[in-house]
């Protein structure tokens, strides 16, 4: 069964959010949610949108909305504004707390706008937002760039398909990242990045058994949560193939052992999966 994520088009119908020089916020959100669920369709996942026309409800009802559909994830997108036109640019993601794989995602998704062109201003908490507060699975907000910045509006416009892709594809990273889900597609080759030292990897036994901590399209992310685990004592490796870079933690021969490791890591924070070789 497929996992299932609403996409949350910010505003809509008698409540614009914020407006620069005549644009509304309310109208790009929902352009961009649009784009982003044809792409998360298309990579198997299920969508569900809040709005999908230029209508309003309250975020309580979108948050009820999500809640009674049972989805798996809630993203809402949004512009940002700043008191003064012109003076912040940037992207941020709001989540309720920092903790589990809503932060995760959160700084996937801003690490890819970031490789787009915008500044990346973190992620930060937010547990007064109803969005956020009030739904039961893990849930964004992404601030795509300030509607009153001339810079973040130039970046949008230019790079739209760009943009919706980033945000698809910080969400898909983050579910294979944490062995949720793969739909075997890869990427076309020369196009994973630099090659990974040799140093930092070791071929898998022909049989046995290791623990997959995260697999992912770039290679910058692999190796950050290669870093993040070495500097906890994990002994974490890179393996790339079938189009992805995976990071995994040790080589066991029987299936007791990699659940040892599989539940250090959970205990750890991490969500992982065992994987036979």
């Amino acid at each position: 069964m497929p996992y299932s994520i609403m996409l949350d088009a910010g505003h809509g119908g008698r409540d614009p959010g914020a407006v620069y020089n005549g644009r509304q916020e309310k109208d790009d959100t929902l352009a961009l949610t649009l784009a982003i669920g044809e792409i998360l369709q298309g990579r198997g996942l299920d969508v569900l949108y809040t709005r999908t026309t230029d209508v309003y409800e309250s975020p309580y009802q979108k948050a009820m909305e999500a809640n009674q559909a049972g989805v798996d994830f809630f993203i809402s997108i949004h512009r940002n504004s700043y008191p003064t036109d012109n003076t912040v640019s940037g992207v941020e993601s709001l989540v309720y707390n920092k903790s589990g794989i809503k932060l995760q995602m959160a700084e996937n998704i801003n690490e890819q706008l970031e490789a787009v062109g915008f500044v990346n201003l973190g992620v930060k908490e937010r547990p007064g937002l109803v969005v956020l507060r009030r739904t039961r699975m893990p849930a964004v907000l992404v601030e795509v760039g300030f509607i009153n910045s001339d810079i973040d509006n130039q970046l949008f416009d230019d790079n739209f398909d760009d943009i919706a892709l980033a945000i698809a594809e910080g969400i898909l990273d983050t579910l294979q990242m944490n062995g949720e889900w793969d739909n075997g597609t890869s990427v076309p080759p020369g196009s994973m990045g630099p090659e990974i030292p040799p140093e930092q990897n070791r071929p898998i036994p022909a049989s046995g058994y290791t623990v997959q901590a995260g697999a992912f399209r770039n290679v910058a992310n692999a190796d950050r949560l290669q870093k993040e685990l070495l500097q906890q004592d994990f002994p974490a490796v890179i393996t790339p193939g079938d189009g992805l870079y995976r990071v995994t933690v040790g080589t066991f021969s029987t299936l007791d052992q990699a659940a040892e490791m599989e539940r250090l890591l959970r205990a750890a924070g991490y969500q992982t999966v065992i994987v036979a070789e």
